[in-house]
């Protein structure tokens, strides 16, 4: 038995003759374990090549390589981005609505996944459906941030509009790694469904935690501009040559406009797209967070910059952990019960937020940093949890053929309800006091009011739990139950309606500040 390369470059074992073998073929004489016992060496091999999973499912293959190294690199950008963005628009002056608009305005063009995937789907770029597009979003977020460094300190709405090109690109070159994955995730076996996406998932979220805390140290110990040279140079220099290796058909047949239109309308109308979508675009809606809490933190509690970052940093620790948790212990739950289980543990820790903010968690002698340290970081676990469910239900949904333009418009769905979630957080602001000025002279009572008035909110999502399956099968049951035109056409509307608010209510924010009715 020896080794060699493919012609591809991916290693793989070939026997004496020179064939290629398998890496499930190869042989155990080896080793020195006992007959029965795989070596070492043969079960890393099969780790990496799985030997029940298709070519096509095997990540690791170099043909297949861009889609796990594509997640990574979208969650390493928006760990980055995330621990920026935490701390920056606030030293260069940005007001409590602007800092808000512009953390959304990275996860904006999340919100146009749909037209991504339609153009994916559609209309070929230099003769693939999927690499030249998933090539020109990693160019176009490094093109962003090598601008932000030419520019020097930029001005509030030229930061935004710099930040949004940014998360356009990255977001794109995500659709289409979500629009490979789908086609390969029905090529796995039936007892693995999931798995190639709780996979793909756990490398993004991995490397979301790893970019928060790498800019945690690196914001502080360096500059942001050291953080905006990184998040340039880490598209180019790692996803784009991964990219031009992608396995992929050139000019292929593709479906016509009219074709694909046609059959997401038909999907649309199913009730087992509408039904549970609506369950998903309400509840995430209504997942209204409290605005001005980053204030609150930096200008009452005295916060540091540093101090913003690790609470994020563990936050998203505990996300990724959450991701895992679901993965490993909670596959074989009911949907219902991880929304109504993670949707009440919300509700609990949420509600604590009044205590941080009167000052009670000191009287018990727990620190501010500590308190907010643990609410930050179950929300995130929550959120981690709850990823997973929503992400198979996707992929079952997504018919042979418009594995692109569906699941980007299911996930347009999911991101633009807690787009709009997070717009509407912003007009909240107005109603209560919490201004800086405010906090700054102690006076919390708004601020107390707000969190309650958020908490219940988020939590009222469960009156709409009955509209989500159980399961999978109960998911595909649905679609023997007849169809509806008025209800796909409202989930459309829903849709379309949610980016118009969201994009004009961000770009209000960053260029009227004020304008909702916060100080």
């Amino acid at each position: 038995m020896a080794s060699g390369t493919s012609k591809s470059g991916q290693y793989e074992p070939v026997d004496a003759g020179g064939a290629s073998v398998e890496p499930s073929e190869v042989v155990a004489e080896q080793s020195t374990f006992s007959e029965g016992r795989k070596p070492i060496r043969q079960r890393v091999l099969d780790w990496i090549y799985p030997p029940e999973a298709p070519q096509a499912t095997q990540l690791w293959r170099v043909e297949n390589i861009a889609i796990p190294l594509g997640y990574c690199m979208v969650g390493l950008l928006q760990g980055l981005g995330s621990g920026v963005m935490a701390v920056y628009p606030i030293e260069i002056g940005a007001t409590e609505a602007q800092q808000t608009s512009i953390k959304l305005i990275q996860s904006l063009p999340a919100s146009l996944k749909i037209l991504f995937g339609f153009l994916s789907d559609t209309v070929p770029l230099f003769g693939f459906r999927r690499k030249g597009y998933m090539l020109t979003g990693w160019m176009l977020s490094s093109a962003s941030m090598f601008t932000l460094l030419a520019l020097g300190v930029p001005s509030i709405p030229l930061l935004a509009l710099l930040y949004f090109w940014y998360g356009l690109g990255f977001w794109l070159a995500d659709v289409i790694a979500d629009s490979l994955v789908a086609e390969k995730a029905k090529l796995e076996p039936e007892g693995q469904k999931g798995k190639l996406q709780s996979t793909c998932y756990a490398c993004r979220f991995f490397m979301l935690m790893v970019g928060a805390a790498f800019a945690t140290y690196a914001y502080d110990a360096l500059s942001p501009r050291f953080m905006f040279w990184v998040m340039g140079l880490a598209p180019v220099a790692i996803c784009v040559p991964a990219t031009y290796l992608l396995a992929e058909r050139r000019y292929a047949d593709v479906p016509s406009v009219k074709a694909q239109s046609l059959e997401i309308w038909s999907s649309v109308t199913s009730r087992s797209v509408w039904q549970p979508m609506a369950f998903i675009y309400v509840y995430n809606l209504l997942q209204i967070g409290n605005a001005a809490w980053t204030q609150f933190l930096y200008t009452r509690l005295k916060f540091s910059a540093t101090m913003i970052n690790s609470l994020m940093v563990v936050a998203k620790v505990m996300l990724y952990f959450g991701i895992m948790i679901y993965k490993y212990g909670m596959m074989a739950w009911s949907w219902r019960l991880v929304y109504i289980f993670t949707t009440l543990l919300n509700a609990v820790f949420s509600t604590l937020q009044v205590v941080l903010v009167f000052g009670w968690n000191q009287k018990v002698g727990v620190s501010n940093f500590l308190f907010a340290l643990g609410d930050d970081a179950i929300a995130d676990f929550i959120a981690g949890i709850q990823f997973l469910p929503s992400s198979i239900m996707f992929v079952n949904l997504c018919p042979v053929g418009s594995e692109g333009a569906s699941y980007a418009m299911f996930t347009t769905a999911s991101n633009t309800a807690l787009g709009v979630g997070s717009s509407l957080s912003t007009l909240l602001l107005g109603i209560w006091d919490v201004s800086k000025q405010a906090l700054e002279s102690g006076q919390v009572y708004g601020m107390a009011k707000l969190t309650v008035l958020t908490t219940l909110l988020q939590t009222s999502g469960l009156l709409f739990v009955f509209l989500l399956p159980r399961n999978r099968d109960e998911l595909l049951a649905l679609s023997h139950r007849g169809r509806s035109r008025v209800a796909g056409a409202i989930f459309l509307a829903a849709v379309g309606l949610g980016i118009l608010f969201s994009i004009v209510d961000t770009l209000l924010n960053v260029l009227v500040p004020g304008w909702s009715g916060e100080s």
